[in-house]
């Protein structure tokens, strides 16, 4: 007869409520939690935090990229990224994933063009990607995508800002925060009456709390800005580095004010 295998406390610890539950997306927990998808979601909370705000002109989006090395070369590694002229992603949480991601809007928005010959409205873009996102918590053979994005466009009846989970879930929003310190930046946002201020206004605001809620035990990051509005005639780019380069900083001599005032006291 074979020894019984020792199992240590670790082992034991890690026999919780998920044990057997969390081994495949096709699998409910009794009390109807899909733990596949709860991990993918910690996944996003670890990465670099994204912020969309709608504003009365146009979207912001901003992100705080981690810096993995002294040695990585600066904007090289970014996480937004139009999809077509109309349409802009900015994603948290891992880096391949939120690729992955933004290649399928390019291919959604290239595919309606070619066959419809007009541009996808931003409804029916947001659609289809959540539907993306939730074919991966169908299938056992595949694991859910370890970010969240953030999807502004702009269409036949304005600009519009839409979050996808990867559940699968699509809200749209006035308001949106994915990654790590959302909770903190969703505070901040709250606090502005976006839809009523310009996106020039916004990005200075974007910039401040993206640095104002950066973890300081974090590496070092990048403050990317991108926007689709009139001022950019309704096309996604990045912010101009003649608004974005005070707004960064601007809002990185807030945080340093701050902290000297801590300091003092």
């Amino acid at each position: 007869r074979r020894p019984r295998a020792h199992r240590d406390d670790d082992t034991d610890a890690m026999s919780g409520i998920g044990s057997g539950y969390d081994l495949s997306t096709t699998t409910y927990s009794p009390d109807g939690r899909v733990f596949q998808v709860e991990y993918a979601s910690k996944a996003v909370d670890n990465g670099g935090l994204t912020i969309g705000v709608a504003c009365a002109d146009g979207v912001v989006i901003g992100c705080e990229t981690l810096v993995p090395s002294k040695l990585h070369t600066p904007n090289t590694t970014r996480r937004i990224g139009a999809v077509a002229r109309h349409a802009g992603i900015g994603a948290s949480g891992y880096a391949p994933d939120a690729r992955a991601v933004r290649d399928r809007a390019r291919a959604e928005c290239a595919q309606y063009k070619s066959f419809y010959g007009d541009a996808i409205p931003g409804k029916l873009l947001a659609d289809r990607m959540a539907h993306y996102y939730h074919l991966f918590t169908l299938y056992w053979s595949v694991r859910p995508f370890g970010c969240a994005s953030v999807l502004a466009v702009k269409d036949f009846d304005g600009y519009h800002l839409y979050t996808l989970e990867p559940s699968g879930e699509c809200a749209k929003m006035r308001g949106a925060c994915v990654g790590k310190g959302k909770s903190a930046a969703k505070t901040e946002v709250e606090k502005f009456n976006f839809s009523e201020m310009k996106c020039e206004e916004a990005v200075r605001e974007v910039a401040r709390i993206i640095y104002a809620t950066h973890d300081v035990k974090d590496k070092d990051f990048e403050c990317e800005l991108s926007w689709i509005c009139d001022a950019s005639a309704g096309e996604f780019q990045r912010v101009p580095d003649a608004l974005a380069e005070p707004a960064r900083a601007a809002a990185a001599a807030a945080v340093a004010g701050d902290a000297d005032a801590m300091d003092a006291t």
